[in-house]
């Protein structure tokens, strides 16, 4: 046998075979404990999942973050524009925001509402009813958008470059096998498989880097670094991809990463996606079971430290191979063929890197990791969106059913989900490059959601239909800038006409600056509202008020290791903009 064959070969498909298997029985072992020790079916506990410890913790959004837009967007872009991307990455900082800052708020709010909360619970409290509805919608329509179909498309270019699978094939064939263990398994579910995955996941990236740089250079993982540096270096008419700011309007990628506005547009979506997204703060709002306000968040805010350390990693798991892919594509007998003006090519990066990369057999048990993870990923978003449906439309209307009905429930808006997001993803595959299109996305949806979270947080006196009008109506104008966006193929096409030419300013601008003058018009906008509108309750004020015990509960949550713990996270995060700046 050829043990470096370049293909895919029946050892590796056995070890895949094999490992799937053998990681579905853990997890129905897992699942089967789980309802023992709860008594029956329960909704909070298939839709939140309850008393993990904080490793489990820290590895749940770690891998609910990690998906097939990373195994293949992340990569791809390394491959065509170096680190320039890295802003997005580089957010291990931004998690402890959510562990140290938001993670008592919610906690408070837990106690205040006797219930594990959402994120609409949370505005519907703050501001009104409507705002909370709101959110549903808009994050609802933003997974659908950005996750589903996203997750299951890059996914479908995985599996083609990898398996040679057809493309479609490999995209539907996600999306059902991910349905079906969602319906099943539950937050239970993706937290063991998220366990489970995340280590061979590290271990399989890094092999994928280790071994490409050496191929690089020659046996010398060091050399190939050094080529690597160079050969990007010299990328982009010798301006390079190997720093994180592009300040010099000539080069190539200062269009569209603007100077230091990159860093504060990638902070707002930061922001957002990190410390008021449900995907991510479920993983952390049902570690309640039997214990007192330290000790919850104690918990919590150690699964987030531990997830700022984590998510560290993907630079040095996808980015960077992207890179040492095009350098590997420069040099013959690789057996890695690239066009870094072809999308395609560019986005297919890391499935070359594990095909011609690792020996045989190891493909297998690789690609095992990442097939969790593709399936942790997007199972997260079916979970999160059967959640939102449940808790905060189906529970409301139809009180006093029983616990197994609104299981059924949240499964029933599962497929749904799965419906919709398959419905979309013809039309995004239209829409230009995937990542940018996911990230343009993003930063239209992110300024409202952190303007109504942080204001509603930090400012007693923003009034409960300042909160609505920030909502909504920052939502509409981001809408509005998308379907300019689909009409002008993001402002790069030519369009005549008076309308067209008055509203340049509106569809032309570059996408972080639109960003942040959003974010800027929605506090302006709530501030001014608030002046003219009734004040907040006493008991919506109270809500976000901190008593002495609470405080005191606080403090008892956290000692120094906790805070060196966190120090070390904002270290790397530094040393990494020093290196590439």
């Amino acid at each position: 046998m050829n043990w470096n064959s370049n293909e895919f070969v029946w050892l590796d498909w056995a070890v895949l075979s094999v490992g799937v298997i053998l990681i579905a029985w853990a997890v129905y072992r897992a699942i089967q404990k789980d309802k023992k020790l709860q008594q029956g079916a329960n909704s909070e506990d298939y839709l939140f999942g309850k008393g993990e410890p904080w490793y489990v913790i820290g590895a749940a959004i770690f891998a609910a973050n990690i998906g097939s837009e990373h195994l293949v967007g992340l990569a791809g872009t390394g491959a065509k524009d170096g680190v320039g991307m890295g802003h997005w990455e580089m957010q291990g900082w931004m998690i402890l925001i959510l562990g140290w800052l938001f993670v008592p708020f919610y906690q408070l709010l837990n106690n205040k509402l006797g219930k594990i909360i959402t994120m609409p619970d949370f505005l519907k409290f703050r501001y009104t009813q409507r705002t909370g509805s709101w959110l549903s919608i808009i994050t609802l329509i933003a997974y659908i958008l950005t996750k589903v179909s996203v997750t299951a498309f890059t996914g479908g270019i995985f599996f083609e470059y990898l398996l040679g699978l057809p493309f479609w094939y490999g995209a539907i064939g996600l999306i059902a096998i991910t349905a079906v263990f969602t319906v099943f398994g539950g937050m239970k579910g993706v937290m063991t498989l998220s366990a489970i995955q995340t280590p061979i996941l590290i271990v399989g990236s890094f092999l994928v880097l280790f071994l490409g740089l050496s191929m690089l250079g020659d046996g010398s993982i060091m050399e190939g670094w050094t080529q690597m540096m160079a050969v990007c270096n010299a990328a982009h008419d010798g301006f390079g991809t190997t720093h994180m700011f592009h300040t010099d309007p000539a080069d190539p990628m200062y269009p569209k990463f603007p100077g230091y506005v990159v860093f504060l547009g990638a902070s707002i979506i930061g922001f957002w996606y990190w410390c008021t997204d449900q995907h991510i703060v479920q993983r952390v709002l049902g570690q309640t079971k039997g214990e007192d306000n330290a000790a919850v968040m104690r918990r919590a805010r150690r699964g987030t430290i531990a997830a700022g350390y984590f998510k560290l990693l993907p630079i040095f798991m996808f980015l960077i191979p992207g890179m040492v892919a095009y350098a590997l594509s420069l040099k013959a007998g690789s057996g890695i063929v690239m066009d870094i003006t072809n999308t395609h090519d560019t986005d297919g990066a890391f499935a070359m890197m594990v095909k011609n990369i690792l020996p045989t057999g190891v493909k297998g048990i690789v690609t095992i990791g990442f097939v969790c993870a593709l399936v942790a990923s997007l199972a997260a978003f079916f979970n999160s969106c059967a959640t939102l449906f449940t808790e905060d439309f189906y529970k409301p209307m139809k009180k006093g059913m029983s616990e197994s009905h609104y299981v059924f429930v949240g499964r029933l808006a599962t497929v749904v989900v799965v419906i919709l997001g398959l419905a979309w993803m013809p039309i995004m595959m239209n829409m230009g490059n995937l990542y940018s299109y996911l990230q343009d996305i993003q930063s239209l949806i992110a300024p409202a959601m952190v303007a109504v979270f942080a204001l509603g947080i930090f400012s007693k006196r923003i009034t409960p239909k300042a909160g609505e009008w920030g909502l909504i109506g920052g939502f509409l104008i981001g809408m509005l800038r998308l379907l300019t966006n689909v009409i002008t193929e993001s402002g790069t096409k030519a369009m005549d006409g008076a309308f067209w030419e008055y509203t340049s300013w509106f569809w032309q601008t570059n996408w972080l600056i639109f960003e942040v003058w959003l974010l800027v018009f929605i506090i302006v906008m709530m501030v001014i509202v608030s002046c003219f509108t009734p004040a907040p309750t006493k008991e919506q004020v109270e809500a976000i008020t901190f008593t002495s015990d609470y405080k005191k509960a606080i403090k008892e949550s956290w000692n120094k290791w906790d805070v060196i713990a966190t120090l070390g996270v904002i270290a790397c995060c530094a040393a990494f903009y020093w290196y590439f700046w």
